[in-house]
Formats: C-alpha cells, sequence, structure tokens
C-alpha cells in the first residue's frame, strides 16, 4: 500500500486498539447454548482483525472470554487469539467478566496462581495508559468495582499519562436498551464516576451487553462492543429482544490527541466494491488538496428539464 498524505485536518492516530468482548468460550470447542459457533464466529473475527491495521496498539477484549469458566475453553481462547496478537506485535489485555471464573481466567491465560484476586493490570502503550478493572463478582452475574479496587484506580490516576487514559472493564457504567439487563448492571457507580472525574481518563471500553452502544458516564465518554459470539436483535420492542447468531462485530479505537474515535467493524463475507483501488489511492496521493477536491468532492451539474 501506497503510504498516503493526509487528506483532512486530522493527523493520523497515535494509538489504534482493537476492541473484542464476550467471545464466550466452551471447553471442547462446544456451540453456545443459544446455538451460536463460539469459535468458528471468533476465528471469523479474527480474519478481519488481521486486516483492519498492520500493528495496533493493543488487542482489548472485555470480558465474558468464555461461557462457563472452563479451563480448556480458556486454552482454546488463548490458542485462537495469541498467534494472532504475535503477527500484529501487540499484547493482549484480558478482561474478566460476570461469566468468567477468576482461578481458572489466572492460570490459564496470565499463567498466575488461581486465585480468587481481582484481574487488574496497567499498560503503557507508548505513553498511552490502559487500565483494566474487575467488575465480576465470584457467584453473580451482576458487576461491581469494590472499595479496594477504586482506591487502587484513585493512586493510578494519581499521577497522568502522556497521552491520557483509557479504562476497560465488562459491566458498562450506562443504562441498557434491555430493561432486564439493569438487574445485572453496574454496582456503586456513584463511587466510581468521584475516582474517575477530574483525571486524565478520555475513554471507556466496555462490553456485557452484546450489542454496540455508547454514552457519557461521569463526562467521560464509554463505547461497548459487541459481542463475538451472538448478538441481541434489537429490531424487536426492549421487552421482546432476544439474542441472534448474526451481526457479530469488534470495534477500531483511534486515539488522537484531541479526540478518540471507537469504529464499529462488522463480520460479515458481504459482496464489496473495490472503487477504491490502489490505483486510484495512487492517483490521489499525486494530486494537489484543490484537484482532489474536483475530483472527489464536486458534484456533477444537475440535468435540466
Amino acid at each position: 500500500m501506497v503510504d498516503l498524505p493526509v487528506f483532512g485536518r486530522h493527523q493520523p492516530a497515535s494509538h489504534t486498539i482493537i476492541h473484542l468482548s464476550d467471545p464466550h468460550f466452551l471447553a471442547d470447542g462446544a456451540r453456545h447454548a443459544g446455538g451460536a459457533d463460539s469459535e468458528g464466529n471468533f476465528d471469523l473475527t479474527l480474519a478481519s482483525v488481521s486486516r483492519v491495521h498492520p500493528h495496533p496498539s493493543a488487542i482489548v477484549v472485555t470480558g465474558d472470554l468464555t461461557d462457563l469458566g472452563e479451563p480448556d475453553a480458556y486454552r482454546r481462547l488463548r490458542a485462537a487469539l495469541e498467534p494472532v496478537a504475535a503477527q500484529l506485535g501487540c499484547p493482549i489485555i484480558w478482561v474478566a467478566g460476570n461469566h468468567d471464573e477468576r482461578p481458572a481466567l489466572r492460570e490459564g491465560l496470565l499463567d498466575g496462581p488461581p486465585t480468587q484476586d481481582p484481574v487488574t493490570g496497567v499498560w503503557d502503550l507508548d505513553g498511552l495508559r490502559l487500565i483494566a478493572l474487575d467488575t465480576s463478582i465470584p457467584g453473580w452475574h451482576h458487576g461491581d468495582v469494590d472499595e479496594q479496587q477504586r482506591e487502587w484506580l484513585a493512586g493510578v490516576l494519581s499521577e497522568p499519562a502522556p497521552h491520557g487514559t483509557l479504562l476497560a472493564m465488562h459491566h458498562p457504567p450506562l443504562p441498557a436498551h434491555v430493561p432486564l439487563f439493569d438487574i445485572l448492571e453496574l454496582r456503586h457507580q456513584d463511587e466510581l464516576a468521584e475516582v474517575i472525574r477530574g483525571t486524565d481518563v478520555r475513554g471507556i471500553l466496555a462490553g456485557h451487553l452484546h450489542y454496540s452502544s455508547s454514552g457519557m458516564f461521569a463526562g467521560v465518554p464509554v463505547s461497548v462492543a459487541s459481542s463475538t459470539c451472538y448478538t441481541m436483535n434489537l429490531g424487536r420492542a426492549a421487552t421482546e429482544v432476544n439474542g441472534m447468531d448474526a451481526a457479530q462485530s469488534f470495534q477500531l479505537v483511534h486515539v488522537r490527541p484531541e479526540t478518540i474515535t471507537h469504529t464499529v467493524v462488522p463480520v460479515a463475507d458481504a459482496p464489496t466494491g473495490d472503487y477504491f483501488s490502489e490505483e486510484w489511492l495512487q492517483q490521489m496521493a499525486r494530486l494537489s488538496p484543490q484537484q482532489r477536491l474536483e475530483v472527489f468532492s464536486r458534484k456533477p451539474p444537475v440535468a435540466q428539464a
């Protein structure tokens, strides 16, 4: 691919993060109880991940890594994703979800002792700080960030990072479109907001809902990635929404000094046009900005009756 000039006002992103969520792997490659092929759908997702950026800053997976917390499911997930991350030359940041079991996650993905300690961590991604929180509660499906984690987070955030901070967590601090999901919402949100407000936190990455969503929390944008396993059919009344084995996606997170964008990438085998060919891109690169406007922006004359 030819190195292209900056076509608009924004410089290229300083950091690009691949945001995946809710793969729900099962032992022995079993299908999800709802019928979705967790591993097959994840493989399709990873094929797209391998193409969208040659060297992302990190791959972040925001929870429900497995469906039942089985040790073999963690082994299979690791075997699927680690080669892709190695090919792209980036770290994997695993985040615990309500379907995960901390001991098996720690042992299977982190090569650590199988304890019930929260799965948290801090990564320096060339000046962009990413903090993983553990909103899971052993034995429950709703979420929380307890006082100990909040105190730890406050200590980390007391020193700002050069490019700011992103938080990665499973339960989003947002209301859900599906009313019953609010039963499984994140607890102690007001207390968490007190820790975050006024710090260098620039965005929150989350999952749990199985559909893409966005909102604001404590003055910080929140972006929820859909599931790679199965998604929610939001084309029904909110009280009738159910899961469907379709419309899987992940997100590209582009970090710039002035803004952060979250782009939903559909995982689909669909006919795709080829108008923006290599030859066309090279032609555009050779033109001046005004010439590019003439070629690409100017509308054709309106035919007169």
